[in-house]
C-alpha cells in the first residue's frame, strides 16, 4: 500500500496545477499526539496567504470525502519557503549549482552539519562542493537537505 504522503499528493496534484499552482511537497507527521497534514504549494511569482486559502478550499472536502487519513489531523497549506527542504529528486534537480546545507545523522569528519554547492543528484547520492573538495552523501543518511537563502542576492 502507498504511504500516506503518496496518496494524497496522487490525489491532489492536478487540483493543486488546475489552481495554477505546483504541488511542491507532501508531508505527513505526528508531533507531540497530534497529527498534521502539511501540503507545500508554489509558484513562479511565490505563495501568499491568499493563495493557501484558496488551494485549502479546494482540496478540504476531498480530502474529507476519500478519507485516506485514518487519525484525525490538522491540515496546513503552505509555501515550501525561502530555505526549502529537499526531500526529492525533482527537488534536488532544480537546485543543482546552488547553496544547501545537509544534516546527518552521524558524523562524518566529526561533523554532523556540511554547507556548500549542490554538485549532483543521482542515485540517491548527493555530491556537494565544499571548499573544493567534492563530498558524497546518501539520502538515507541525511536528517534534512535545505537551500540557503542569501539576503543579498536571494536563492
Amino acid at each position: 500500500m502507498a504511504r500516506i504522503e503518496d496518496q494524497v499528493q496522487n490525489l491532489l496534484e492536478s487540483i493543486i496545477v488546475e489552481l495554477g499552482y505546483e504541488l511542491y511537497d507532501v508531508i505527513y507527521a505526528k508531533e507531540g499526539k497530534d497529527y498534521y497534514l502539511r501540503i507545500f504549494i508554489d509558484q513562479e511569482d511565490g505563495i501568499g496567504i491568499e493563495d493557501c486559502e484558496k488551494v485549502n478550499e479546494a482540496i478540504n472536502d476531498i480530502l474529507d470525502e476519500k478519507d485516506l487519513i485514518p487519525d484525525s489531523y490538522f491540515l496546513e497549506v503552505s509555501s515550501p519557503g525561502l530555505e526549502r527542504l529537499l526531500r526529492k529528486e525533482k527537488h534536488f534537480l532544480k537546485n543543482l549549482g546552488k547553496e544547501v546545507t545537509i544534516k546527518l545523522y552521524r558524523p562524518v569528519n566529526k561533523k554532523r552539519e556540511f554547507a556548500g554547492i549542490l554538485k549532483s543528484f543521482e542515485n540517491n547520492k548527493i555530491a556537494l562542493e565544499v571548499e573544493k573538495e567534492i563530498l558524497e552523501f546518501e539520502l538515507k543518511d541525511t536528517v534534512s537537505v535545505n537551500t540557503v537563502f542569501n539576503f543579498e542576492g536571494g536563492i
